[in-house]
């Protein structure tokens, strides 16, 4: 059997990012006060639980965080004094332990100055930079695709881009969409590519809004990264244009029937990832070159990949847990403690227990009871490792269909189920926190709670089924929790949506303790070194 010429190709990508990751023997790169940058470090944990992320978006939401405040400050100045932004926001994300001490060049700072720069002029150029909640969106938007592209020059993410583009090639060729489906206009037949561009991102690395946003830019714009003053121009006319295209692309209604379709393929893709990761890929691209030797080497990723999920997603509840016990109950307890001095109730100390253990102990049952891949899925993905990897004649062909039109009374019916199923949880679990003796305040807020753990718990038992290509069997007990649990985790999603927006922790640490203890560790960072400079001179 011989390798696919997309395989070939992913190679070779692998092969220049293994040869880049070599530093260049005597360029200079930025070191920070090792003092400095453990107190900041120390910092930023702190701020992992308040504005906890899944792992791989924690970084770029610590660089999104420090940008907005440079552009405030920016702002305020009427953008006077950039030439320093990219400095000092290097050195604190260095400083906050997100990039390597001593593995950044010094001539990164030159590249991130000019994203600075470019960002600033396209929102000082803009013709359509509206006001109210839409220009609010807009702003947070560009700030946040600025940062995915600080993030990029800073640590470029060769690979990743790499195997998403090798996963994409494939799925075009392998995903039809029926001709019913543009029919009904809720897809046009020249943005086809681009669903399917952003479900693989979704489904491959579970990227979030912002960088698939800056990846659709370079989608469609391919020179962004290194843009001349007239495409920079070009793009400022309509980058108002091309943010409603983008977000009206994201929530597509047929979305989530192509991400259904990258999800439950996209193992074989992170294999060969890592498999390529493990050695010098020049010498990984020789070996699965050999069927028998793949199938050894698919084996072994998988194990390991299994294992480090199992890790993951342990980690992932903990921190989800102690983000929502910070952030969310801290804050309703804390409510609920003024409502009942209010109305001069006395504060009973076990219901306050009681309301901040129900829900640690329903994300602790929630993740025991996680579903592991079986034997037979390891047999699955091997066989489409295979197949993704070599030449074939024939692709496997995954077709996206409109689903069948229900008429007006059976859509009728089925909306009063679900609300009448939506009556009876939260009925049922009004009656038993009441029979308990819960305040109607108390019983609010665990509502609250419970619907927050199911959605972040639901979030968690998927991120579990990434290995996963079997077909999910359900039994009628699972039909039943989804039909009485589903109205639960749409009211936590609610809730958390929102919550984004008017978090009182995390504007609270932004306002009073970010910003002043940023100057304070830049502060302790100059003592050092004045005092280095001191001791120098004592002889």
């Amino acid at each position: 059997m011989e390798l696919s010429e997309a395989t070939k190709k992913l190679i070779g990508k692998y092969s220049l990012a293994y040869k880049q990751d070599t530093q260049k023997p005597g360029a200079a790169t930025i070191h920070v006060d090792e003092v400095a940058l453990r107190v900041a470090a120390f910092y930023e944990q702190i701020r992992t639980i308040v504005d906890w992320k899944e792992e791989h978006l924690m970084r770029r939401a610590a660089i999104i965080r420090k940008l907005k405040r440079k552009f405030f400050d920016l702002e305020l100045n009427n953008y006077k004094g950039t030439e320093n932004a990219a400095e000092s926001l290097v050195f604190e994300l260095i400083r906050g332990g997100h990039f390597p001490n001593d593995r950044i060049y010094e001539s990164k700072i030159k590249d991130v100055q000019n994203i600075i720069g470019k960002y600033i002029f396209i929102l000082k150029n803009n013709p359509e930079n509206k006001k109210g909640k839409a220009g609010v969106r807009f702003y947070n938007w560009l700030l946040e695709v600025a940062a995915c592209e600080i993030e990029e020059a800073l640590a470029p993410a060769i690979r990743e881009m790499a195997l998403i583009d090798y996963m994409f090639d494939s799925m075009r060729q392998k995903i039809k969409v029926s001709d019913k489906v543009y029919e009904t206009g809720l897809l046009k037949k020249e943005y086809t590519y681009v669903q399917i561009y952003i479900a693989v991102c979704q489904a491959l690395f579970k990227l979030d809004k912002p960088i698939i946003s800056y990846n659709l830019i370079k989608y469609r714009y391919p020179e962004w990264s290194k843009a001349d003053p007239k495409l920079v121009s070009e793009i400022s006319e309509k980058i108002f244009k091309i943010w409603q295209k983008i977000e009206e692309d994201l929530a597509n209604p047929l979305s989530h029937k192509f991400y259904n379709v990258c999800e439950k393929y996209d193992t074989p893709y992170l294999l060969i990832g890592d498999i390529l990761s493990q050695n010098n890929p020049e010498e990984s691209g020789k070996q699965i070159a050999e069927p028998s030797v793949l199938e050894s080497l698919i084996k072994d990723a998988y194990s390991k990949r299994l294992s480090t999920l199992k890790a993951r997603i342990s980690r992932a509840a903990i921190y989800s847990t102690i983000s929502i016990f910070v952030t969310k109950v801290l804050s309703l307890v804390l409510l609920e403690v003024l409502v009942e001095r209010a109305l001069g109730e006395n504060i009973n100390v076990m219901v306050l227990a009681a309301d901040v253990l129900i829900p640690t102990i329903l994300m602790f049952l929630l993740v025991a009871f996680i579903k592991r891949p079986s034997k037979k899925n390891l047999n699955l993905v091997t066989m489409e490792t295979m197949k993704v990897a070599y030449k074939k004649d024939n692709n496997d062909i995954y077709e996206i269909k409109v689903g069948r039109k229900k008429g007006v009374v059976i859509r009728a019916v089925l909306s009063f189920i679900y609300v009448l199923s939506a009556f009876v949880t939260f009925g049922v679990l009004y009656y038993v926190l009441n029979s308990f003796g819960f305040p109607l305040t108390s019983i609010v807020i665990d509502v609250v709670f419970i619907a927050l753990i199911l959605f972040a718990g639901t979030a968690v038992q998927k991120r579990a089924q990434e290995l996963t290509m079997e077909e999910e069997k359900e039994d009628f007990l699972s039909f039943l929790s989804d039909v009485f649990f589903l109205p639960m985790q749409g009211l936590g999603r609610w809730i958390s949506n929102k919550w984004k927006r008017y978090n009182a922790f995390t504007a609270f640490f932004n306002a009073l303790i970010d910003m002043p203890f940023s100057a304070f560790v830049d502060i302790i960072e100059k003592w050092r070194y004045f005092i280095k400079e001191r001791k120098e001179e004592i002889r």
